[in-house]
């Protein structure tokens, strides 16, 4: 069994509001030295395989299909074995 962690994050060419509009907050609480906030997303789960390659192509189908929007979005993830 492995454990994955994925990190998904908007393309440096998209607009990031949600980032955009923490960063003004924290601006407001007087943070002013904070730039380029970009919010993303981390994802933990199970892959039940004995087999990284397995693991590694489920992990990308996953992502592909169903966590991040491949038009605007990229991800990452590493595997841990689970013992």
């Amino acid at each position: 069994m492995f454990k994955a962690k994925v990190i998904i994050k908007r393309r440096p060419s998209i607009l990031d509001p949600q980032g955009k509009a923490v960063e003004k907050g924290a601006q407001h609480l007087g943070l002013t030295n904070i730039r380029n906030t970009r919010i993303g997303k981390y994802i933990e789960f199970d892959i039940l395989s004995d087999n990284r390659q397995e693991a590694e192509k489920e992990v990308n189908d996953y992502c592909k299909k169903l966590l991040a929007n491949p038009i605007m979005e990229d991800y990452e993830f590493t595997l841990e074995e689970v013992k």
